[in-house]
């Protein structure tokens, strides 16, 4: 999150609209993939988190501090932030991390199976994390991510990004609209996470220097070219929450019920066996 002034909001809203890159288009466009926070197809959200690790303000600049705004409950519950509001959430910082659980696993199911929410002010105005799950809490396995962003010239700490240049990266949408996954992309990646059992999901800020000695990579090993520096407290990725599509549901209750009578019996019938 970054403290927008007036003339940052008129540069941005004067950006171009010509939407160049391959992958799905801003929220409202045709095409576009984003989910609205009110998506009815949302059958949960994160429930507890772990793991927070906060990266420095510039990673250029190690013992400058590091990033602070929020917390990591900010990212628990439904997703409250809109372009239009301050809701909390948590900032990252360059190179941080947070690990999220849920209620109930997440599964492969038809399609995408969560979204991830951050906080972006506009169409163009983002700041991206790669995402990771894991069935273990242990092992993880990142999506594919790739950015086609042009890496010539660095986006600098107001820059902003095409979202049909980038894929499999959390913030390409505004905030209210969530970048959903789909975990038949990363099934059978890992011997160690069950594309069908997730219980957690990491996200970990981009560090979009095109210095290769700061900066992040895709998976094609292009450069990340992504705002920076974000020098304050609240730089890096912004995490709004994490929805779930696709859960393994709960036994249903006469399931439950069944099982709890057929052990009852099985304890009174062992109960009466004579003893020799």
């Amino acid at each position: 999150m970054r403290t927008l002034t007036a003339t940052t909001l008129l540069l941005i809203s004067a950006g171009s609209s010509a939407w160049a890159g391959p992958f799905s288009p801003p929220a409202g466009q045709p095409g576009s993939t984003a989910m609205a926070a009110s998506d009815a197809q949302f059958v949960g959200w994160a429930v507890g988190f772990g793991s927070l690790v906060r990266g420095p303000l510039d990673i250029a600049n190690p013992g400058g501090g590091l990033a602070s705004f929020g917390s990591g409950g900010n990212a628990l519950g439904p997703a409250d932030a809109t372009p239009s509001n301050t809701a909390p959430v948590v900032s990252l910082g360059d190179g941080g991390a947070i690990t999220l659980s849920f209620a109930r696993p997440i599964t492969d199911g038809p399609g995408f199976d969560f979204a991830v929410f951050e906080n972006g002010f506009a169409d163009e105005f983002l700041e991206l994390a790669f995402v990771e799950v894991s069935t273990n809490g242990t092992d993880f396995v990142r999506f594919p991510a790739i950015s086609l962003t042009q890496t010539a010239t660095q986006v600098g700490g107001f820059g902003t990004l095409d979202a049909t240049d980038l894929h499999n990266l959390a913030g390409k949408y505004r905030a209210g609209y969530g970048t959903p996954f789909d975990l038949s992309e990363v099934a059978g990646l890992s011997a160690t996470v069950n594309a069908a059992d997730v219980n957690f999901v990491r996200l970990v800020d981009v560090v979009g220097s095109i210095n290769p000695a700061l900066g992040t990579q895709d998976s094609l090993g292009n450069p990340m070219n992504d705002p920076y520096p974000t020098a304050f407290s609240s730089g890096g990725f912004d995490l709004d929450a994490v929805g779930v599509i696709h859960a393994i549901p709960e036994p249903a209750g006469w399931v439950l019920l069944s099982m709890g009578v057929i052990f009852g019996c099985l304890v009174r019938r062992r109960r009466r066996r004579p003893v020799n």
